[in-house]
């Protein structure tokens, strides 16, 4: 079966990857078994409508402005979608465990609290859509910056660490040393650091380019949470991560 040139197109676009960032005429025509006078027939095609451009020291090409503004215009639209992306996989875990689930997303020096799905139970935590939650205290917050640059994490480590309870982490050796942990298991903690009466259980979730750009959080009076850590709430929390990850085209 013949190959249409939109295809063909499509193909040499596709070669480029975090890993490819430049490549020549004969390497794709190699590559994809295309005629070379095919290719380079495309790659002019490409380069007069701004997708590929040629390096002119190297003679190969490499992405160019209009791909440049495409994955702009992506990465835009799933930040601005990933409420809707995230709502059933919160919702479906709110029913699994009967506690209250949150999705955090990062907002300069902050979280912000972007959706809540409020546990059925009578004694339940509620949040405020809309709270600013710094990056010290809460379990979402916490989670982000763990898998964050160190870039990130030294700005963020410039700031005070202010106490809001007994609880609190205030001393940035300490804080930086439970970052380290929360890497190796996945998952954060708030022990009553924001709150007393409120504990919190946060996990990462990743975008396309394997940052942290929000957390989803299960919070629960102090008093039940640390039945439901023994139990499988863990898990469940990381697993709902992963799914939102996935959605969001997290390899």
């Amino acid at each position: 079966m013949s190959i249409s040139s939109a295809e063909k197109v499509l193909k040499i676009l596709t070669t480029f990857s975090s890993n490819v960032h430049e490549v020549g005429n004969l390497e794709l025509s190699e590559k994809l078994g295309f005629p070379s006078s095919t290719v380079n027939r495309l790659l002019h095609i490409l380069e007069s409508s701004g997708f590929v451009k040629q390096n002119p020291a190297t003679k190969k090409y490499m992405l160019g402005r209009s791909a440049a503004e495409i994955g702009r215009a992506f990465s835009k639209s799933l930040s601005n979608r990933i409420v809707t992306i995230a709502q059933p996989h919160l919702d479906g875990l709110r029913d699994m465990i009967g506690e209250t689930v949150g999705l955090e997303v990062m907002s300069n020096n902050n979280t912000t609290l972007v959706y809540e799905a409020t546990g059925p139970s009578p004694v339940r935590v509620s949040f405020n859509v809309g709270d600013r939650l710094p990056f010290h205290v809460a379990a979402g917050a916490k989670a982000i910056l763990a898998f964050s640059s160190s870039e990130v994490v030294d700005r963020q480590l410039k700031e005070k660490l202010i106490r809001f309870t007994p609880n609190t982490i205030t001393k940035k050796k300490v804080l930086k040393s439970q970052l380290e942990e929360i890497r190796r298991q996945g998952v954060a903690f708030d022990n009553g650091e924001l709150n007393m009466d409120v504990h919190a259980i946060g996990a990462p979730i990743f975008n396309h380019d394997e940052k942290p750009v929000a957390a989803t959080v299960i919070a629960a009076p102090a008093y039940r949470m640390q039945t439901h850590i023994e139990s499988n709430f863990v898990s469940l929390l990381k697993e709902t991560a992963a799914k939102i990850s996935e959605k969001l085209f997290y390899s």
